[in-house]
């Protein structure tokens, strides 16, 4: 079985695109698919890994669990959030986890750098 994990809409758009010059054109959920990507997603499939893998650090001292460590920081390169409540949102099924004040401001500090 092959190993799932969780990938950004920039990956998804990157996969699809990469599909599409591949086969020379999608089915028609394929291209509404790439089409929604493209137009809700501004970062490439590098500037989101990026973002990715620096969120992931700023939340490691967190108490996650595993499913919230592994979406938490792919949700905030897919939503790109700009205030601290969009911040807390994507952590808010995280039960007893309270983002410090300085925490959400270092992630929202790296996503305006993609901004």
């Amino acid at each position: 079985m092959a190993e799932s994990r969780y990938v950004s809409v920039a990956e998804v758009k990157e996969m699809l695109s990469a599909e599409n010059e591949k086969r020379g054109e999608l089915i028609p959920s394929l291209k509404a698919a790439l089409s929604t990507a493209a137009e809700t997603c501004p970062l490439t499939s590098e500037q989101a890994k990026e973002l990715i893998s620096r969120v992931s650090e700023i939340i490691a001292p967190l108490t996650l669990t595993e499913y919230g460590r592994a979406t938490a920081p792919v949700k905030i390169a897919d939503t790109l959030p700009r205030y601290p409540a969009e911040v807390r949102a994507i952590f808010s099924k995280e039960r007893g986890v309270v983002l410090p004040p300085e925490m959400i401001e270092q992630i929202l500090d790296a996503v305006n750098e993609y901004l």
